[in-house]
């Protein structure tokens, strides 16, 4: 009997581990943050100008421009889309992470109009 309640108090405490813990592999939110904002503009810049150049396929324009991201980061394609699903899955994560990215994007906006 002892050990059966041993066995279920040693089952809750390893149930109840460190949530936020992030499985290994996975970029963690400032270093995603970064390399998503990144991602992002790429993306923008490939929707908006260079669609307009019809010699240029955007799609091969897109992938160029993330590998450079990519590179900049020091990071490879597939760490940076197995962390990508991996706050896709975890939504309360994934909310944080884009709510910061608005409070930065907002905040560089203030600035650069201050500045101007």
């Amino acid at each position: 009997m002892r050990n059966c309640i041993f066995f279920f108090g040693l089952l809750i405490l390893i149930s109840c581990g460190n949530k936020n813990k992030m499985p290994e592999g996975i970029l963690k939110p400032d270093a995603m943050q970064a390399v998503l904002w990144d991602v992002i503009k790429a993306d923008a810049f490939t929707a908006e100008i260079i669609r307009k150049d019809s010699a240029k396929k955007t799609a091969d324009v897109n992938l160029k421009l993330q590998q450079e991201v990519f590179t900049i980061h020091k990071i490879t394609r597939g760490s940076f889309y197995k962390s990508y699903d991996y706050y896709k899955e975890n939504p309360g994560k994934l909310k944080v992470l884009m709510d910061s990215m608005i409070v930065q994007a907002e905040r560089n906006k203030v600035k650069n109009f201050k500045i101007k």
